[in-house]
């Protein structure tokens, strides 16, 4: 099922890789203000984003995330190998990722894209990025 068939058929399920407890409260807050609700699940280190995306141990049984939003600087597995990991897998390369890092080196930006991450959102994010932030996944849900 495409990204825009999950949009008109279920609710669309969104994993969000970040450590920071304050940034998950903020993306939180952020997805709030998207035009149809999402089911956002939250794991705190690039572990537990593989064994979520392999549906191992506690995360048997979730859905398939439509999206992933991702930190880079993660503990116990750095967020540009997790990106590796996640689009160099035939099972989990179809899954958009878009990448909230406080990061603004120019190199940083370029490995993101270099790596295959479909988005870049820059952190602390401002009310502008937050409406960047919103639109970019209402756009992708709706297949545009």
């Amino acid at each position: 099922m495409t990204v825009l068939e999950r949009w008109w058929v279920k609710t669309p399920e969104v994993l969000l890789v970040e450590d920071n407890l304050g940034d998950v409260a903020l993306l939180k807050e952020i997805l709030k203000m998207m035009a149809r609700p999402i089911h956002l699940k939250v794991v705190r280190n690039g572990l537990d984003a593989l064994s979520f995306l392999g549906r191992e141990g506690i995360f048997s049984g979730q859905p398939e995330p439509d999206m992933i939003l991702l930190d880079l600087n993660l503990p116990k597995l750095d967020g540009r190998e997790l990106l590796v990991r996640i689009k160099g897998d035939g099972r989990w390369s179809h899954i958009p990722v878009m990448v909230l890092t406080s990061s603004m080196e120019a190199r940083d930006i370029r490995e993101v894209f270099r790596l295959k991450a479909e988005y870049f959102i820059p952190k602390p994010m401002d009310l502008e990025h937050c409406v960047v932030l919103v639109k970019r996944i209402e756009d992708l849900f709706k297949g545009t």
